[in-house]
């Protein structure tokens, strides 16, 4: 076990090593001053614990690997929630590598990350099926992300150092402002400046995860993320907002809503009020599951590829 690492001992070393993802946590000092391409490899072996990083070849094919086996992946995903694939279909590996023009080897490494996603499963026997999510599963992992938000809201109002990532957040809640302000101005929904609203949105709330103190918060949420509505800051569009004018500013006014509570939910940190910051955090996010069952009593048939086209910035408009 390599209880520490440094540049040095990385160039210098000429055998197979395991790395321990907790150990790479408690001497971040240290991994931190490392290239890039160090720290691909070392992502490469967090993804696949069962991946021996070999220093006897050039950390770049790491960093390589680990990007053309996570986009694979993506794309592999984005089919499946889109209903590309049905359910309990065989994934075969053979299509898969003409599908994206690759060899086998990133393919199954692809397929594994998404095996532990649980979107796919192995078959009894050889390769793997469909797993697709179902509505009733987003609605879970929102409530689980719910509560980690929340929890994150409240341990960063007990953090000493809070104040330190107060500014970060008030410009998050500015630019949203903006946003809003835009979007009210022009009269319509605008991709671009949804785009901005969303962006605002993610580093308001990524803000809380990274800061609270608990790395395994941050990184619990990360697990979920590759679901729809479920990355950090997600943002709900419904296309129905923008049929009358009426509609669009209930639109506007569960936007300004949200970054009211936003704002709530910053002074609460300041104060050192880990109740009210935890309690008003429930509350916000509590907003995506209500969005959700709103679709599903409009439309009985909703599907998670509708979900994806909701929290997509293609398809209008918003709440935060």
């Amino acid at each position: 076990m390599v209880s520490s690492i440094t540049v040095t001992a990385l160039r210098s070393c000429s055998t197979t090593i395991a790395v321990n993802p907790l150990e790479m946590r408690h001497n971040r000092s240290k991994i931190g001053s490392t290239p890039d391409s160090v720290a691909a490899a070392l992502a490469v072996w967090v993804t696949f614990p069962s991946v021996l990083l070999d220093l006897k070849t050039p950390l770049s094919v790491y960093a390589v690997m680990e990007s053309i086996d996570t986009e694979l992946a993506a794309r592999i995903r984005q089919d499946i929630l889109l209903g590309s694939y049905s359910e309990g279909e065989r994934l075969s590996e053979a299509q898969l590598c003409e599908t994206h023009d690759v060899s086998r080897t990133p393919i199954r490494l692809a397929l594994r990350l998404l095996e532990r996603e649980g979107v796919i499963r192995r078959r009894k026997g050889r390769g793997y099926m469909v797993q697709s999510p179902t509505v009733e599963d987003i609605v879970q992992a929102v409530e689980v992300r719910g509560h980690l938000e929340s929890l994150a809201a409240r341990l960063m109002a007990q953090e000493s150092n809070r104040l330190n990532y107060l500014p970060k957040m008030q410009r998050a809640m500015e630019k949203l402002d903006a946003s809003i302000n835009e979007l009210t101005r022009i009269g319509r929904l605008n991709d671009y400046v949804t785009r901005q609203a969303q962006t605002a949105n993610k580093e308001f709330h990524s803000t809380i995860l990274a800061s609270c103190g608990n790395d395994y918060v941050n990184y619990t949420c990360q697990q979920i993320s590759h679901l729809p509505m479920l990355a950090v800051g997600s943002m709900v569009f419904d296309r129905s907002v923008d049929d009358t004018p009426d509609q669009f500013e209930r639109g506007i006014f569960r936007l300004r809503l949200g970054n009211a509570q936003h704002q709530v939910i910053c002074e609460a940190i300041e104060d050192g009020d880990p109740v009210r910051a935890e309690g008003m955090m429930r509350e916000h996010s509590h907003t995506m599951i209500e969005y959700i069952q709103t679709f599903e009593k409009r439309d009985k048939s909703l599907t998670v590829a509708d979900l994806v086209a909701f929290s997509g910035a293609d398809s209008l408009p918003p709440t935060a």
